[in-house]
């Protein structure tokens, strides 16, 4: 995701989102527009496949659903849940997500926070997802937000401690353990093959 590229003194929000180009990719963030990298790597997109493969595997029969980027995901402040959706200002596309309220699926967007975000980071995507992005996710709802470090070859779980936002990360790290389990409350019994979310990534 780049820099802010749109008039920044301007607030954007859902209205004006819809009436963009098909063919440009943006997140609007409290209200400021981000443009997003045109095309991630392949590194990225393998990644964000294979752990997609994996939930997708475990969430057959369940009444989850994953889904992979882009899809717009609008996220509303809490004490704004009647808002309409065009005065939303926050439009965010999580590489992965899992959703499991289906009320929250409408027409072209999910509406509401899902109960897992994933965000596969990159040097340029690092202060944003991992600050800005954390922050709106854990104050607009998002019960469990992973985030994949290709780098460094971990996986950082945050979960939502009941009213008072996300805890310390759970850190699944490719070097200490080719497999991981019991570290999602959202989705129980799910084993995350990290060899494998890896070497989605090598050139190989």
């Amino acid at each position: 995701m780049g820099e802010p590229a749109r008039n920044l003194d301007e607030r954007y929000t859902y209205a004006d989102y819809k009436n963009w180009p098909d063919d440009e990719r943006w997140e609007i963030i409290e209200g400021v527009a981000y443009a997003m990298s045109p095309s991630p790597s392949w590194r990225h997109q393998g990644l964000t496949g294979e752990l997609f493969a994996q939930l997708h595997a475990y969430l057959k029969g369940k009444p989850c659903r994953v889904f992979i980027s882009p899809l717009d995901t609008l996220l509303h402040q809490p004490q704004e849940e009647n808002a309409p959706d065009d005065d939303i200002d926050t439009i965010v596309q999580p590489d992965v997500l899992v959703v499991c309220d289906k009320g929250k699926l409408g027409s072209r967007a999910v509406r509401g926070a899902p109960d897992v975000a994933v965000e596969v980071i990159s040097p340029y995507s690092w202060d944003r997802d991992v600050r800005l992005k954390m922050r709106v996710y854990e104050e607009r709802g998002v019960r469990e937000y992973w985030v994949v470090d290709p780098g460094n070859e971990t996986v950082a779980v945050y979960k939502r401690d009941a009213d008072k936002g996300f805890g310390k990360a759970i850190t699944i790290v490719l070097a200490d353990t080719e497999s991981a389990s019991d570290f999602s409350e959202a989705l129980p019994e799910f084993v995350l093959d990290v060899k494998g979310l890896f070497a989605a990534a090598e050139n190989e």
